[in-house]
């Protein structure tokens, strides 16, 4: 049985295979397809979708973890599928390179992060597909298939936001930066305060985010900058304390006291806010970009025109209170730069994404579907990697691009062999949508 970091989905896949080149990883996708199975990559397990679940066949790309080339004088590097972020901004920083902008987690392959539209947080930045310059992927029939801006570039935009619907992605040249460090630094700030001065907030810092918890009103809030400095790294003690002591441990507890006791947990929040302290980390810029987590949860995601982001924010908290939904995590809030991936979720717009969670073992689809109904009003884009309840239907007017994505899909897998549940709820069946844009 396949279980994703959450626990919350599960499958029992006919074989689960892993491959360790290409021939190998074409020889498995090929003789599935031949046998009529449906094949699904699984990254490293951290979407709260159903999205990898197969009952064919599960590839694994463990074993294609590897960093191929380093250019550093053209800033390019190219990688296996498998790759974890956090051992590949590793290897990048050894040739005095790193990715522009990562998300809060780097344990997720850097495929499966491009295939859901993972992104980080800057106004000025896009998300990760954005750093890709050219992908390579087995369809369906066995073959490699190579794209790029100069080199099937309709394929290209569809294949860097894909959701595995095209095919596995063997590997990846990804456009590096220099390496470069981050002084980030974490406050309080009235929840009006930061909401009114967003747009201040966000363009005196190359990267700006924040958490607030529900029932309070103070906004968490992160601000980081770039510098061509040497990094500041925390010593060792100072970091246990803060990041798996307090930020995990601590918070896990107070998290257990909430499943148990509901009703107190308004006051829970209040607490954690109230004692919410300053703090300052400078390192490598990979290293405070990520997160330790510890405490498991399910999530849910949108992205929203960034205009619109914070009267959604304000809707969410104000249907907890009305609702009296029993909410222990914090609601983050982010925004990002618009790109060109056909099912980017920052596709065209500047962006606000405002995440939801609960605590495992507590009730969250009424809380999701409450959140949902608020951000179908802003024509709201669900991360594809997180919990939500759309269909094709739904979602194929909030993409512009939607039908390029479709023709691309029923070129390049005619047979569904990369279908699942999943995508067949979320995409539609192959070839439903598939009619050349005008």
């Amino acid at each position: 049985m396949w279980r994703n970091w959450a626990g919350d989905q599960h499958c029992v896949p006919a074989a689960i295979e892993r491959p360790g080149s290409v021939q190998e990883l074409q020889e498995i996708v090929k003789r599935a397809a031949e046998r009529g199975q449906q094949v699904r990559a699984a990254a490293s397990g951290h979407s709260f979708t159903d999205t990898a679940c197969t009952d064919d066949v599960m590839v694994r790309l463990d074993r294609m973890n590897r960093v191929v080339e380093v250019d550093p004088d053209a800033g390019l590097a190219k990688v296996e599928g498998g790759v974890v972020i956090r051992d590949l901004s590793e290897a990048l920083y050894g040739h005095g390179l790193a990715l522009e902008n990562l998300g809060d987690i780097d344990v997720q392959t850097i495929s499966g992060a491009i295939s859901t539209a993972t992104h980080g947080t800057g106004e000025r930045y896009r998300n990760i597909s954005s750093q890709v310059e050219a992908l390579e992927l087995v369809t369906a029939d066995g073959s490699v298939v190579e794209c790029s801006r100069e080199s099937d570039a309709e394929l290209w935009r569809a294949a860097r936001v894909g959701v595995g619907s095209l095919g596995v992605i063997a590997s990846l040249t990804l456009r590096c930066v220099p390496a470069f460090t981050i002084r980030r630094n974490d406050h309080p700030l009235p929840l009006d305060e930061a909401l009114s001065s967003l747009d201040e907030l966000a363009a005196r810092n190359d990267h700006f985010e924040f958490y607030v918890f529900p029932h309070t009103d103070v906004a968490l809030c992160r601000e980081s900058r770039r510098l061509d400095t040497p990094p500041e790294p925390r010593g060792r003690v100072q970091e246990y304390l803060l990041e798996r002591v307090l930020e995990n441990h601590a918070f896990g507890v107070l998290c257990g006291l909430g499943r148990r006791f509901p009703s107190r947990i308004p006051a829970i929040n209040r607490l954690i806010a109230k004692f919410a302290g300053s703090s300052v980390k400078t390192d490598r810029s990979y290293r405070v970009f990520s997160t330790i987590r510890l405490v498991r949860f399910t999530e849910m995601e949108y992205a929203v025109p960034r205009e619109a982001g914070p009267e959604a924010l304000r809707r969410v908290l104000a249907v907890i209170e009305r609702r009296g939904f029993a909410v222990p995590f914090p609601i983050e809030f982010r925004v990002v730069a618009p790109d060109d991936a056909y099912l980017s979720t920052a596709y065209g717009r500047d962006t606000a994404y405002i995440a939801v969670h609960m605590y495992r073992g507590m009730a969250w689809e009424p809380y999701f579907r409450a959140v949902e109904a608020i951000m179908d009003d802003y024509e709201g884009r669900p991360h594809w990697g997180k919990r939500h309840f759309q269909s094709a239907a739904t979602l194929a007017p909030r993409y512009p691009e939607w039908d390029r994505f479709q023709v691309e899909r029923a070129r390049i897998d005619p047979e569904g062999v990369f279908q699942n549940d999943y995508t067949k709820r979320v995409l539609g069946p192959v070839g439903a949508h598939a009619e050349a844009p005008a």
